[in-house]
């Protein structure tokens, strides 16, 4: 069969073909992409199609046949590369790559246990096509043709590509309306553009934000700064000040979410120090508080502590708008004769920290050389929690008082992996060992908040702080949910989801003596005005989007990055709306107006940062500071 002359095109459409079954393979085994309908299955199958019939179809201006086999195959490799790469993103971010990303090139290094943690022999799979196609030009024969016959098949093809294309966005706009203008979820863009698509549009996007500062004059503030004014609300006047004048320690604990506090895993205790905490009379526990990040990850949540702005959706502003003006919690606390800092047992450079923090007006970032690293003090990402605290404490013993010292944590992360003898609890027994290794790092990172505590109480530094304790984002990503299934006893749907980027926020003030569980609904984006006021600090000229969690006024919505939001009645996430008591779907109309206001915050936020718009605001007295005559609302 091989000996006969196929058609002309034949290894066109082959090549078209391998590579477009591949990606839906790819799309239904790699990724999970939730499917509702038949009309989302058609779009998920035909939507790779467009993209390639136009990349692949540039092989017919070439005249050789030997340059245009040459060609196929590199599109082949190229398609591959970029799917596979967001294959082995995915497994670890639970999202798409974004232009962004591929810039934070200063974190590969650390990087690479994670990374290598998925990768795996079998994704030579997602090469396939490469292979088909060698396979065809090699015992394939083609017919020739003549000259004029090509140009007239040149264009009958590409209206063909072109009728695909607008066949793909009709039905895409049909099943999700204001795709292009009003969605912040990959998944949403990949499922309905299809993955070659969406890196298209996503070069489209970053393009844009890039020219979006070069064109701000500071008047696009305005109406952002009117919607700030419009929703603020007064800060609670009883726990005002509480705190004025202590030290402020800020801790970051690593990949901490709520389902492990107060819990226990195959009989054993989780996290016991952050349990009694939550009963200590000392300190207030928020349970219904939940992450904000997104692709940022830590470097989101310390963004969103400091600044009280929404992260990017398609990136980390750490790395993208580090040279942004920025009106920092650090800068505020500075400008009352706070000293500021940050330590991490890391390379200065991971995340951008190092420039980003002299943005965010921090004094002094305390990176890896500033810690002793003794023989079985490091592991995965750096130096063990235990040691950091107890290191990061002799520090704070020489920092000018008042100071603000942030610590981040690094041990409870991605592979979360521990030497034998910081296992402190034994591994869980689920089908993923991740989620069964969470639990011991989860473990570790209590016991080295239980050393902070001791070691701010021996080095007389605690009756006179207020210790402010936050999960930073998800551990366990939906890769997991299987063995999510099996810890919770019920199965992880869309809903189970959302309620699961819930992570722990406790404010500890030592003699306080009135501490209490708090059930406000509240995230990360609420931090900033938080301690501000703890802090005694007037925060009603700044440009913010969170409100104090203590004041009676504080409205219970959690906007995520991804679009997903939930109340104290509600919960939309997957598109549906959920009755948050029962879990079960409820009317769509009950989260209408949340989703209206979502995109708002969503819209200015993102505006802010791009457009570097606060360069153009007076903190102090609330006005644009280069246009004439336009006060901005009190």
């Amino acid at each position: 069969m091989l000996k006969k002359e196929w058609p002309k095109h034949s290894i066109l459409a082959i090549a078209i073909i391998a590579t477009w079954l591949k990606t839906y393979i790819v799309y239904k085994t790699s990724f999970s992409i939730t499917i509702d309908n038949l009309l989302q299955e058609f779009i998920l199958f035909i939507n790779p199609l467009s993209m390639l019939l136009f990349i692949y179809g540039v092989s017919l201006f070439l005249k050789s046949e030997k340059a245009k086999n040459r060609y196929l195959v590199a599109v082949a490799v190229v398609t591959s590369i970029v799917l596979y790469g967001n294959v082995a993103f995915y497994r670890f971010f639970s999202d798409f790559i974004t232009l962004p990303v591929l810039f934070q090139t200063d974190n590969f290094g650390d990087l690479g246990a994670s990374a290598a943690a998925s990768v795996f022999w079998t994704d030579l799979f997602y090469f396939t096509d490469v292979l088909i196609i060698l396979v065809a030009i090699k015992f394939v024969k083609v017919k020739t043709g003549t000259a004029s016959s090509y140009s007239v098949q040149r264009k009958a093809y590409y209206v063909l590509a072109l009728a695909v294309l607008f066949f793909n966005l009709g039905l895409a706009e049909a099943e999700r309306p204001q795709l292009l203008t009003r969605s912040f979820d990959r998944e949403m863009l990949v499922k309905n553009l299809g993955m070659y698509n969406y890196h298209l549009y996503d070069i489209y996007i970053q393009s844009k934000s890039q020219a979006q500062r070069a064109l701000a004059d500071g008047s696009e503030l305005v109406e952002a700064n009117s919607y700030v004014r419009a929703n603020q609300i007064e800060p609670s006047e009883d726990m005002k000040g509480i705190a004025e004048g202590r030290n402020l320690i800020v801790v970051t604990l690593e990949s901490l979410q709520s389902f492990a506090i107060n819990e226990e895993m195959n009989g054993q205790t989780i996290t016991p120090f952050l349990n009694s905490l939550t009963k200590d009379q000392d300190t207030i526990y928020f349970e219904n508080f939940y992450h904000q990040t997104g692709l940022g990850k830590t470097s989101d949540s310390e963004f969103l502590l400091e600044n009280s702005l929404y992260p990017l959706s398609g990136g980390a502003v750490f790395f993208t708008h580090s040279g942004n003006t920025f009106n920092s919690m650090a800068e505020s606390l500075g400008n009352e004769g706070y000293s500021t800092n940050v330590q991490h047992a890391n390379t200065k450079s991971f995340w951008n920290r190092d420039i980003m923090y002299e943005s965010l007006n921090i004094d002094e970032f305390y990176d890896i050389e500033s810690y002793e690293i003794a023989e079985g003090q490091a592991v995965n990402w750096g130096m063990k929690d235990i040691p950091f605290m107890e290191q990061s404490v002799d520090h704070m013993t020489e920092m000018q008082q008042p100071f603000y010292s942030r610590l981040l944590t690094l041990t409870n992360h991605h592979p979360f992996t521990l030497d034998e003898e910081d296992k402190l609890i034994d591994e869980y027994d689920s089908n993923s060992g991740t989620l069964n290794r969470y639990f011991q790092t989860s473990r570790y990172l209590d016991e080295s908040v239980k050393v902070l505590f001791e070691e701010l109480k021996e080095k007389g530094l605690y009756e006179n702080s207020i210790i402010v304790m936050y999960g930073d984002h998800y551990g366990i990503s939906e890769n997991h949910n299987e063995a999510m299934t099996q810890y919770l006893g019920e199965e992880v749907t869309d809903f189970t989801s959302a309620e699961l980027q819930k992570v722990p926020f406790f404010v500890h003030i030592p003699g306080y003596g009135k501490g209490y569980v708090d059930d406000e609904v509240g995230g990360q984006i609420d931090m900033r005005p938080t301690i501000m006021n703890l802090m005694g600090m007037d925060t009603s000229k700044d440009i913010q989007f969170g409100g104090d969690l203590f004041s009676e006024e504080h409205e219970e919505l959690v906007i995520f990055r991804d679009g997903r939001l939930v109340t104290d009645e509600v919960v939309y996430a997957g598109n549906v709306c959920y009755d948050k008591e029962t879990g079960e779907p409820t009317e769509q109309e009950l989260c209408a107006p949340f989703i209206e206001q979502a995109f708002t915050e969503l819209e200015y936020s993102e505006s802010i940062i791009n457009g570097d718009l606060l360069r153009f605001y007076d903190e102090e007295d609330g006005q644009l500071t280069t246009i004439p005559d336009v006060e901005l609302k009190q």
